[in-house]
């Protein structure tokens, strides 16, 4: 089980990890300080269900269907570019990025936000439910690579809060929180489009 525990670990954050429109997502309410800790707990949370979902097999169920994830990447696509626009129009709007900003944001906006940026993209059903469910499902202690998984999942998400909330008040500048929000917007941009390119 510790060896699977391990696999889980190191497999699940080589792919939670990398740099994606989720990522970004969580970055940015971090550095906002807007409900950073709600959004890792929902991101980690729904990271635990899919995870253990494909390690039951439901991912190759799911990767079968062309007409869902066709449904999928054009809802996340639609979406992701949404959420471009929101961080593209912030680049423009310097005096509502101080540090803190975010604390009068609704928590309910903050709560469906997260779910959309994480449930409509089809990039966190091929990592997590697909992907690291085929994996799970192959070890020897199935449970273990899921813990591991788990582990790594909830490391990331709450570290990257932490790390941003603690970047935030130091992050003065005006122009700063114009290049992050600017890298945001790309980021989300590029993975849209690479949904959309997908599309056969």
């Amino acid at each position: 089980m510790l060896i699977s525990a391990l696999h889980g670990l190191l497999t699940g954050a080589g792919l939670i990890i990398a740099i994606g429109a989720q990522n970004a997502f969580v970055l940015g309410q971090g550095l906002r300080r807007e409900h950073p800790w709600v959004v890792a707990a929902i991101c980690a949370l729904c990271d635990w269900l899919l995870i253990g979902l494909g390690v039951l097999g439901l991912g190759r169920l799911i990767a079968s269907q062309e007409g869902v994830m066709l449904v999928a990447r054009l809802g996340g696509a639609a979406f992701l570019l949404w959420q471009a626009w929101l961080a593209l129009r912030r680049v423009f709007q310097g005096d509502v990025l101080a540090a803190g900003a975010g604390l009068q944001g609704s928590r309910r906006r903050v709560i469906l936000a997260t779910l959309a940026v994480t449930l409509l993209n089809p990039q966190v059903y091929l990592d997590t439910l697909i992907m690291l469910g085929a994996i799970g499902a192959a070890q020897t202690s199935p449970l273990g690579f899921y813990l591991g998984a788990a582990v790594a999942s909830f490391g990331w998400f709450f570290g990257l809060v932490a790390a941003a909330s603690w970047l935030a008040p130091r992050l003065a500048s005006p122009l700063v929180w114009r290049i992050i929000d600017g890298l945001i917007a790309m980021v989300l941009t590029a993975v849209a489009l690479g949904l959309l390119a997908g599309i056969e």
